[in-house]
């Protein structure tokens, strides 16, 4: 008896979040393919099968991409590939097709058995060209329907989804104010509203007056960050608003099916159902400021003049940066003449809403020159060099956001997980089940809740990472200051006011004056630098200029005596004039 060598074929299935379309489970796909290649005599070698894999793309389903592999080998010499439906194979026009002509260039043909179609046949490829367009397009309308039904949630006032905002908690899918949090909130406005800070001083604010960042599933830092207070200040939640589509989804230029989040600047805004925090008067003031400030006005005088300690020297009066400013004399003929510059206070209101008093204007020239010299005197410390060059050798500590990065790592794995485990308690359902659909709504909208979850911790991983950037590039810029302090005497001189600038406001945090010159002309009171100095072997913070005698002579030499104070206190300073 002469047995006849059966055709050898794969299998593949796949199912999405969207198999209630199909109505078809993984099981129930293998059992329709497995008794089809048994009528047709064929001989099932190899089953690949993608869980919860969109159709969208061939990048993210692993197990397809296998199966072409095995193909290209010859692994088991197969001459079809059966699939249960052309959707199941792919949902892309392009990809269909270009993953079609790389299984019939190594002569495996594709079979569609729901949809009855054989490329192997003549008619079959044009079919398989025209439906596999219609995937495409089904799945574009069902992305259409799902973002439709969540405008429609918005323009009702509802919330979307996902974590509440730092100052709201959910009550049954509603935003309800969280007190302990709604104070940060209010605080955070009317400090950028009613002040002169900015995103940065209010963040430092909060951190400085005993705000704590109460930590939760999307943020568990316990501080405040200039970000932070900007997406706050961003958003119309706070003002009872829901806006709609602040986030989209875009393709990338140049590449196929690969897509970004793009954070847009004209979105619509509903009233929410909410109770706002703020009044909407103030979030509109947040706005306008929000525009206003970061424009630099164009230089048109004095090219090459900066304000070198602009933003670093404090206001005598109020305690608040002072900035750069200009006094500019002209001709007669009103054609310019000269420039002389200042230190002025432009804080118009302090942290407790008074009036700053202090009116008056300072030489940056005469600032500029006295912060120099105290720096030379620095360096010049005999152990200076040594102890500067051991400086440079040392590492920031960063495993308190480095352990923060893998637990939400973790967390982030943990709701991919239930995420995949929720994907296949959906394809495993009974389909003639009566309470089918309500059962796969409520899976549907878990679901959601869950996409929105890992979103928002792959955020937090990725501001985390920002921060964790962010300190590397400073421990770097910390380097080069202690590097440049070096050679402070022989290049310091030679820089630009730009280049000085970008050196004090890397090495120098504030500058602090007295309220009237001294005696001896002395207006300077204290530094405080951003990394410690070496003075006689010892880490210094902060420097005081002590008091110089009634009858001293003021020189250009600056000698410094080390006090000695508490060790739980911060060690200082002292500055002798004589």
């Amino acid at each position: 008896m002469i047995t006849l060598k059966k055709t050898n074929c794969y299998i593949y299935t796949r199912v999405s979040t969207v198999m209630q379309v199909d109505g078809y489970s993984l099981d129930a796909q293998r059992e329709k393919l497995r008794k089809y290649a048994e009528f047709q005599e064929m001989q099932v070698v190899g089953e690949y099968s993608d869980e919860g894999k969109s159709g969208k793309n061939i990048g993210g389903r692993p197990q397809f991409q296998q199966m072409l592999e095995d193909i290209k080998n010859g692994k088991d010499n197969v001459s079809f590939v059966l699939v249960f439906k052309l959707s199941r194979f792919g949902r892309n026009a392009a990809d269909v097709l270009s993953s079609l002509q790389f299984m019939q260039d190594y002569g495996v043909n594709l079979i569609c058995v729901e949809d009855s179609i054989d490329s192997s046949r003549d008619s079959g490829k044009l079919m398989i060209s025209v439906l596999s367009a219609v995937a495409e397009i089904e799945r574009e309308n069902i992305l259409v329907q799902t973002m439709a039904g969540r405008k429609q949630k918005a323009k009702e006032g509802k919330w979307n989804g996902g974590f509440a905002p730092y100052g709201y908690y959910l009550e049954k899918g509603e935003l309800k104010i969280a007190e302990d949090e709604a104070e940060v909130i209010r605080v955070i406005y009317d400090k950028f509203c009613h002040t002169t800070m900015g995103a940065a001083t209010v963040a430092k604010h909060l951190n400085s007056h005993g705000y704590v960042k109460k930590q939760r599933q999307n943020g568990t830092l316990s501080s405040f960050s200039a970000h932070f207070v900007k997406l706050v200040l961003d958003n119309p939640v706070y003002c009872g608003k829901i806006s709609y589509g602040r986030r989209k989804t875009e393709k990338i230029n140049g590449e196929r099916n690969q897509y970004h989040i793009v954070w847009q600047t004209d979105f619509p805004i509903y009233d929410g159902i909410h109770e706002a925090i703020i009044s909407e008067d103030e979030w509109k003031l947040a706005q306008e400021k929000r525009k206003r400030t970061g424009v630099k006005n164009k230089k048109v005088y004095s090219m090459e003049h900066q304000h070198i300690l602009s933003g670093i020297v404090c206001c005598p009066g109020c305690g608040h940066p002072m900035y750069g400013s200009v006094n500019r004399k002209r001709k007669k003929d009103g054609t310019f003449y000269k420039d002389y510059w200042y230190y002025a206070c432009k804080h118009y209101l302090d942290e407790d809403g008074h009036k700053c008093t202090y009116s008056k204007q300072i030489h940056q020239e005469k600032i500029n020159a006295a912060v120099e010299e105290v720096i030379r005197n620095i360096i010049h410390d005999p152990k200076f060099e040594e102890a500067t060059k051991a400086k440079i050798q040392e590492r920031i500590d960063t495993a308190e956001i480095e352990a923060e990065i893998k637990e939400q790592q973790k967390k982030s794995r943990q709701m991919v997980s239930a995420k995949d485990k929720l994907m296949r308690q959906m394809d495993s359902m009974d389909y003639s089940d009566p309470c089918y659909d309500q059962k796969y709504e409520d899976l549907q909208k878990r679901l959601d809740a869950l996409y929105l979850s890992i979103s928002e911790t792959d955020r937090e991983i990725d501001d985390l990472q920002e921060k964790m950037e962010i300190i590397r590039r400073n421990q770097i810029s910390q380097q080069k200051v202690y590097e440049f302090l070096l050679l402070f005497d022989i290049i310091y001189d030679k820089m630009t006011d730009a280049e000085k600038k970008e050196f004090m406001n890397s090495f120098i945090e504030r500058v602090e004056l007295h309220k009237e010159p001294l005696q001896n002309g002395q207006i300077l009171k204290s530094i405080h630098f951003r990394i410690p100095v070496i003075v006689d072997g010892n880490p210094m913070e902060e420097v005081d200029i002590s008091v110089p005698t009634e009858n001293a002579m003021v020189e250009t030499v600056v000698l410094m005596t080390r006090t000695q104070v508490e060790p739980t206190d911060r060690m200082q300073t002292s500055f002798t004039l004589n």
